[in-house]
């Protein structure tokens, strides 16, 4: 179904990759993004590796967040995710399977939805330092809609082991 376009929103996406080559992964998924209609990539974080969460026999993970500047409603966005997310190869083993690729609309403007296949913001987003550091890379000054201020949020996962690594450069 193609919708109408809204009003554009700031949208984040946090993208995660443990399989394959996860920086090429990333890297066109960025550039699907940047094809969406009514949107605009309008930032990329650096990239952060950490330990997966939940099912721990797996390779570290490699995480970033996209800045969107989107007309897509909530709803369309997440449909053009799971597109990508199939595209890249994404299969849906279990619960915190290792993965090609993963992206997870976690804030679209100030919207909350809570729909049975969508929430926003992201449910798991403030318990996550490889969601929120980058996250307030592009944006310091977020505040995550129910959650509150972002720099109070980073603050409670700072003991989280994460590194960054460096920018998720094209090549």
């Amino acid at each position: 179904m193609i919708e109408a376009p809204g009003e554009v929103a700031r949208a984040y996406v946090g993208l995660g990759a443990n399989l394959g080559d996860p920086l090429a992964q990333m890297r066109a998924a960025v550039a699907a993004l940047g094809k969406l209609p009514t949107t605009i990539v309008a930032g990329v974080s650096s990239v952060y590796r950490s330990a997966p969460v939940g099912y721990l026999d797996q390779p570290d993970f490699f995480n970033a967040v996209v800045a969107l500047d989107t007309a897509l409603s909530p709803q369309a966005l997440l449909d053009a995710l799971l597109a990508i997310e199939h595209e890249g190869g994404r299969t849906r083993e279990f619960r915190n399977a290792p993965r090609l690729i993963d992206l997870d609309l976690l804030l679209h403007g100030e919207r909350i939805v809570d729909e049975p296949r969508l929430t926003v913001p992201h449910p798991r987003m403030v318990d996550r330092a490889f969601v929120l550091l980058p996250l307030a890379e592009l944006d310091p000054a977020c505040v995550v809609p129910g959650a509150g201020p972002l720099a109070a949020l980073t603050r409670a996962v700072s003991a989280q082991a994460i590194g960054r690594i460096g920018a998720l450069a094209a090549g």
